[in-house]
This record gives structure tokens, C-alpha cells and sequence, in this order.
């Protein structure tokens, strides 16, 4: 509050201009007597507290009101409806010290811990001191705090409700708690069915406030339009919630955020209601069935949003669906979305950013392509920092400015699979395959568990585990790999396996040789210290279906073949075993990736690993059958009997 806000012209302007839309507001209302007479004065108020009632008020308290308090009473002597739940407040007759009948300052300071803060226990103490205003309410307190004082003498102001489930509400001031139940006062008239013709000069000045912040938005200025769509939405403004909630899910905020019912409306379903329901499903699983439940219960919800709530879930749950605008935008969603199937989620961002300016709004309530985040491919891309370079971006018909750079989230090279994983207590094991000469979708041709292998729909790695396997059969003998497929770099693909099973020296079989029949083919595989075994880095390389050379460096042993290249030499990559020590993994694993890397100018999408949706199938056997004499066992798993 500044030193001016609460003088006297600012109230007799401020209550005037609120009795005046209050009585135009309710003058079809059934009112009792005491506010009939307030609608025909058109004054909420009552008449000015002379000097001498003020100085007998203060005397009695034995202190001095706060400014905006005392220059309030010699505007009105209270004050009818200050808000929805406040019904009256004090005048000089009844500002009275708060009497805890109901012993709430107990109950507030057993919850005080011992280190709280001074505003944690100024709230919890309120009710030994504090000034109660409030004289008829729905169980409402209004407290003025003489404690907590700010430097122009204004008491803090606190209002709690049991109902509330919350703590005490603090207000700089009188002034500040006022302006706040004027805003309730708009925001309950506005959300009530039969005020449909509420409108006054205030409501016409925050609907243009509303429609400027959106045209800011479009222009980049997200953050400064969101500030005005907040202070809009206080007063109830039919559009602000549904705009800000678009900037929110695009910075990652997205509880209790629905966009007020938008989804609802046919015009702007197909954009917004995919991106509720998978939020909806993230949360709380797949519905086993639909019957348009979720879109029923948005205002406007008709037939053919629920029709499209079942379409989208049915979609959804089979891998098929896409997120699909109009126009050239649209045109560089498709090519992002191939991009993204096959790792190259940071080439599909800059493929999207790029096109942004040319995106085109679906009516006056949109602001951002909030649908890119339904969207199985393209939906794991948008980081809440990404988002705030996607709202920064021009678009629209007020697409007019440059477009920001576009920075990337994966750093080239392999040398990331060394680093321990956040929120993991050691560095879990990982294999690959890199191929050159042949898309991604070759793949199972060459490396796939059955005849005719295909890859699966793009999915997370960790569903893509809790699949079951089709033949229902796991073996201790066979190490059909579950491998997630991309692009690792010009001419070349990736299959990677981060949960493999343990190595086995004695009956490992490379795959190198079996994916070289075009080209080169790559093979690692990588293991910290199990059982004080010793860590294990393996590489074979094979070209046209025979293997070149391989090393593998298992605890303190290293076997190689082959003409192994310098720059790939194992006793320059670990030079603990050289020395005849112990691998145990560290610094030879990082070497050796990032030679491994520059050797063949290929890289592993971390992003695309760790967050996003990727192609997947499983290789033929990483072991040899097992020879006469060595055991294993056969598990199957069908459904449960009986």
C-alpha cells in the first residue's frame, strides 16, 4: 500500500463506485428491509462517524486506529457486505477485542514449532490481541492486528474461517482487505448463472484489460500478461482464467487448472481436451472404459466432446494418437513428430520454433498450441523451460518479432551414460548397438528375436518393460534384449538396452557381427562392480558381416582380438588394468565412451532416452545356447488359473 491509497477521496470514490454496481447489480434481487433502503441510496455505507464517536472509539481501546481504518470511518460508520461472506462490518459503536471463546489461540500455538518464523507466530497469536470487524458474517473474524504494524501505521489485517481449512488470510491493511472483498464481491457476481448482464464500467475496463494481455501474449510477453490475467481473474472476468491456465500448463503448472471450462466449448475441444485427459490419466491410470464422463462434466460438454473424449482415449491407449493443427504449423508438427519417433528430440524442437510464428490461433480464447502436449511424441519436449521460450516466441496474428534460439538438451557423444542417473545410488548397467548404413527401422531385420520382427508403437522405456513378452517364455539360457531404437548421428542408428542382464563372459555373443551386413556395426556394454567381480567395459566392431576387433576389460583381466585402433587401444582407455590392477570403473569408462564417440561420430539421445517415446523391439540372444552339461531354467508366464 502506498501513503496515499486509503485517503479520503480514494474512499468516498472507492465505496461509491462499489455501492453504485452492487445496487444495479441486485436490483432484481428479493432483498430484507435494511438492504432495500441500501439499493435505493445506492450507498452500502452509512453515515460518516463524527470526530468525537473516532476519538471515544480510540479511547476505549487505548490505541490509535491504523490510517486507513480511522479515514474509512469518517467516510461511513461500517459497512454492509464486504465481500460474499462478510454480511457487516464495525463501525466506532462495535469494533470490539477479539473474546477466543472458542479457545483458538490454544489450538494455533500448539502447532507453533520452535524455530517459527515472526509471521508464523504473529498469525498464530492473532486471537490474544487482535481488533474483531466483523459484526454479522458466515463465521467469518476479521482482525485488525496491533502487532504487526507496517511504517506508515497500518495493522496488518487477518480473516479466517473454519470452513476454509486454511490459515488465517494476512492483508497489509484495511485498505488492502477491502480492495480484496471488492474483488470477491466481482468474481461471485460474475460466476453466478443469473448475472449474466452484470456489467458496469468496471467489468468493461478489466474485459479490455483481458483482451490487451492476450494480444502481449501472442507478442511474447507472457509473463507481464499473466500478471494482469491473475489480477482479471480475481474479479471474475469470464476469459482470464481460461488464458492464463494456457500459459500455466505450457510453464509446467498444471493442478487445478482446466481452463475454466474451454474444453467444453467444440470450437476448442480438439486442442484442450486431449491434453486434460492425459494429464487425467498420468494421475490416476486408464479408465478401462469411456463413456465421455470426463467431458460431461466441462461447461458446455456436449455430444461431440464426449464422442472425441472416447476417440482421443481410444487412441491414446493404442499408440496412435497425434496431435494434428492446420496450416504450415501443422505441417511442421508431422515433421517434428518423425523427428521425435527417432530420437531427435532436439532437432524436432528447433523444427517447432521455427514454425511457431506461423501458428494460428482456433478462436479469440486461444493463445498457444497447448495440444503440443498431449502428444505422445512431441508432449515430452516441452519442458517448462522450453515452454517459457515457446510463450516468448511471437505467433499468431501478432507473430511480428524474431523468433528466440533455440538451445539443446543433449550434448553430443556417449560419455553421459557414465554419469551416475539423479535420485539413483550408482550408476546402472547399459549395452548398445550402433549401426551404420541403415535407418531405424531396419533394425529387426537384422538384429530381431523372430523372423519378421517389427517395431513396437513409440513408448516410454518403462512401459515398454511392463509389456509382456508375446511368447510369454523367459529362459536363463537366451538374453533376448528389450532395445529402444533411434538415430545415432549421420548415417547411423542405435538400439539400447539399460536394463541388461548380467554379463556372461563365457557365452557373450556379439551382436556387431549380425548388424554389419551394410556397414560398420558398434557393440558396448557396460557394468559397475557386482559381487567384487570388478567393473566390465566391452567393445566389439564388426563391417560386412565380420568382426574387425574387440576388447573386453572385466576386473582385473583384459582379453582383445583384432587390430585394435590406437585411439581405441584399452590399455590407453584403463590404464588401472595396464598397471595390473583392478577395474573398477571410473575415469576409463568416460575415456572410453568419448573415444568410442569421436571414433565414429555417433551419439545417444539422453533426452529422448530418459523422457521421451522411442520405437522398441527385442534382439535375438546376446548368449549362445548352452552347450552339453550347463543348465537353465525356463519360467512361462499366461494368465493365472483357477
Amino acid at each position: 500500500m502506498t501513503e496515499t491509497a486509503g485517503a479520503h477521496d480514494d474512499w468516498r470514490r472507492f465505496l461509491t463506485r462499489w455501492s453504485e454496481e452492487w445496487a444495479d447489480a441486485c436490483a432484481r434481487d428479493e432483498l430484507g428491509a435494511d438492504d432495500e433502503e441500501a439499493r435505493r441510496a445506492r450507498w452500502l455505507g452509512f453515515a460518516p462517524a463524527p470526530p468525537a464517536r473516532v476519538a471515544a472509539l480510540e479511547k476505549r481501546l487505548g490505541h490509535r486506529l491504523p490510517p486507513s481504518y480511522r479515514t474509512f470511518l469518517e467516510v461511513t460508520d461500517g459497512w454492509r457486505h464486504a465481500g460474499g461472506f462478510v454480511w457487516r462490518l464495525a463501525g466506532t459503536a462495535d469494533a470490539r477485542w477479539y473474546e477466543d471463546d472458542a479457545g483458538l489461540a490454544e489450538i494455533f500455538q500448539e502447532g507453533l514449532a520452535e524455530d517459527a518464523t515472526r509471521e508464523e507466530v504473529l498469525e498464530a497469536t492473532i486471537w490474544t490481541r487482535a481488533l474483531e470487524l466483523a459484526v454479522d458474517s458466515d463465521v467469518v473474524s476479521v482482525l485488525l492486528d496491533p502487532e504487526d504494524v507496517d511504517e506508515h501505521g497500518e495493522w496488518a489485517l487477518y480473516t479466517w474461517a473454519p470452513w476454509r481449512g486454511s490459515p488465517p488470510e494476512r492483508h497489509a491493511s484495511f485498505w488492502e482487505f477491502m480492495q480484496d472483498a471488492y474483488r470477491e464481491f466481482h468474481s461471485l457476481r460474475a460466476g453466478d448463472e443469473d448475472q449474466s448482464e452484470f456489467e458496469n464500467a468496471t467489468t468493461r475496463e478489466w474485459d479490455e484489460r483481458v483482451a490487451q494481455a492476450r494480444r502481449e501474449a501472442l507478442r511474447g510477453a507472457y509473463a507481464s500478461a499473466e500478471e494482469v490475467l491473475a489480477k482479471a481473474q480475481e474479479f471474475g472476468r469470464p476469459r482470464a482464467c481460461a488464458l492464463r491456465d494456457q500459459i500455466g500448463w505450457l510453464l509446467g503448472d498444471r493442478y487445478a487448472r482446466d481452463f475454466d471450462g474451454l474444453a467444453g466449448d467444440p470450437l476448442y475441444a480438439p486442442e484442450l481436451l486431449p491434453a486434460l485427459l492425459v494429464e487425467e490419466t498420468e494421475q490416476h491410470g486408464w479408465p478401462w472404459e469411456s463413456d465421455g464422463a470426463y467431458a460431461a462434466h466441462l461447461r458446455g460438454g456436449s455430444d461431440e466432446t464426449r464422442d472425441l473424449e472416447d476417440e482421443v482415449l481410444r487412441r491414446l491407449r493404442d499408440g496412435t494418437y497425434a496431435y494434428a493443427p492446420r496450416g504450415p504449423f501443422g505441417d511442421a508438427v508431422r515433421t517434428a513428430r518423425e523427428q521425435a519417433r527417432w530420437g531427435e528430440t532436439d532437432a524436432a524442437w528447433r523444427t517447432l520454433l521455427a514454425a511457431l510464428p506461423q501458428w494460428r490461433p482456433l478462436g479469440p480464447d486461444h493463445l498457444a498450441p497447448v495440444g503440443l502436449l498431449a502428444d505422445p511424441l512431441l508432449g515430452p519436449l516441452l519442458t517448462p523451460e522450453r515452454g517459457r521460450v515457446l510463450l516468448s516466441t511471437p505467433r499468431g496474428e501478432e507473430a511480428t518479432g524474431a523468433v528466440p534460439a533455440a538451445v539443446d538438451q543433449d550434448r553430443p557423444g556417449l560419455a553421459w551414460l557414465a554419469e551416475q542417473p539423479q535420485g539413483h545410488s550408482h550408476r546402472p548397467a547399459y549395452r548398445f548397438v550402433l549401426v551404420e548404413g541403415v535407418e531405424p527401422a531396419a533394425l529387426p531385420a537384422l538384429l530381431g528375436a523372430d523372423e519378421g520382427a517389427e517395431l513396437r508403437v513409440p513408448m516410454r522405456e518403462w512401459d515398454a518393460r511392463r509389456t509382456p513378452r508375446p511368447d510369454g517364455v523367459s529362459s536363463s539360457y537366451d538374453d533376448k534384449a528389450l532395445v529402444s531404437v533411434g538415430r545415432a548421428g549421420d548415417g547411423w542408428s542405435f538400439a539400447v538396452d539399460r536394463e541388461p542382464q548380467p554379463f556372461h563372459d563365457v557365452r557373450f555373443v556379439s551382436p556387431a557381427v549380425a548388424a554389419s551386413r551394410y556397414g560398420r556395426a558398434v557393440v558396448v556394454w557396460a557394468e559397475p562392480d557386482a559381487f567384487d567381480r570388478g567393473a566390465l567395459f566391452h567393445l566389439s566392431v564388426a563391417a560386412h558381416g565380420a568382426e574387425r576387433y574387440a576388447f573386453t576389460v572385466f576386473g582385473e583381466r583384459c582379453e582383445r582380438s583384432g587390430e585394435i585402433p590406437r585411439e581405441l587401444l584399452p590399455e590407453h582407455l584403463f590404464p588401472e588394468v595396464r598397471d595390473g590392477g583392478r577395474y573398477r570403473q571410473g575415469l576409463g569408462e568416460t575415456a572410453a565412451l568419448e573415444a568410442v564417440g569421436a571414433a565414429f561420430g555417433v551419439t545417444l539421445p539422453r533426452f529422448a532416452l530418459d523422457h521421451g517415446r522411442l520405437h522398441t523391439f527385442r534382439t535375438r540372444s546376446w548368449t549362445r545356447p548352452p552347450e552339453s552339461g550347463e543348465t537353465y531354467t525356463v519360467i512361462t508366464v499366461g494368465p493365472r488359473r483357477g
